[in-house]
């Protein structure tokens, strides 16, 4: 069964670091599992972490301006040809995990059939995988109108101050039916150790469930392109276990 983790947040807030570190410490944990990176942030900025310029995307396959790898197989049905598409552009990133971008979506209001076929076609592509990690675009409705699936835990990031905190409530309620009862909350990024107190009476004022917060890493000033970090890293490790997500270290 798929494990579905959403990162969601204002641009700027440091979901790619955090999706990427996550990644590491799911890695960590679970050395033999499968791991989807989906990119849903419409800036792709996730794969550009990795050093990867994906120009073919799920966008491309719904628009029918997708540059195929290989030649397209003949007597194919439409639904077949969806799913054989999407094989086609997922990029490897190393022996158990691979990344896809989604860039545009439609509506889910749009009524044409590509719709719906490429929400099944995405459905059985996500469930190959054990964990799946989405890199959202603000909240989860973006994603919930390309792909529609449970989601397990959904991550609001917020920056440690009044006005991202009062925008991850936002974020917060337009994805509390997307998220389908499942675990949701707030984590503090880029936190230095005297905000923490004020922060999280902040946090209380506006009914937010706090599940960690996160240090400010101020060597990610050198690494704003990968996006890696290892304070981020062991932060995330250290609050995992709050997560509803499988806790075992499977290498041990």
């Amino acid at each position: 069964m798929t494990v579905s983790i959403a990162i969601t947040g204002k641009s700027g807030s440091g979901k790619t670091t955090i999706v990427k570190a996550l990644w590491q410490v799911i890695k960590k944990k679970h050395p033999n599992k499968s791991v989807l990176l989906f990119d849903n942030d419409l800036t792709a900025e996730l794969a550009h972490s990795f050093g990867k310029d994906i120009r073919q995307t799920i966008y491309g396959i719904r628009s029918g301006k997708h540059e195929y790898k290989t030649g397209i197989p003949e007597h194919m049905t439409k639904q077949e040809y969806i799913e054989w598409a999407l094989e086609d552009i997922l990029v490897p990133l190393d022996d158990n995990t691979e990344i896809i971008v989604s860039w545009l979506v439609g509506s889910k209001d749009c009524r044409c059939p590509i719709t719906q076929q490429l929400n099944d076609a995405l459905v059985k592509l996500i469930a190959r995988y054990d964990f799946v990690i989405f890199d959202c675009e603000f909240d989860l409705k973006y994603l919930h109108q390309l792909v529609d699936i449970p989601i397990n835990v959904t991550l609001v990031i917020a920056r440690p101050n009044e006005a991202s905190v009062h925008l991850a409530k936002r974020i917060e309620e337009y994805s509390a039916k997307y998220a389908a009862g499942e675990q949701l909350g707030v984590i503090l990024n880029k936190v230095n150790k005297q905000e923490i107190e004020p922060l999280l009476d902040l946090l209380n004022k506006y009914d937010l469930t706090t599940l960690g917060t996160i240090p400010k890493d101020d060597n990610l000033k050198n690494n704003r392109i990968s996006k890696k970090s290892e304070i981020v890293e062991n932060a995330l490790e250290q609050l995992y276990y709050r997560l509803n997500i499988p806790q075992k270290e499977e290498n041990q």
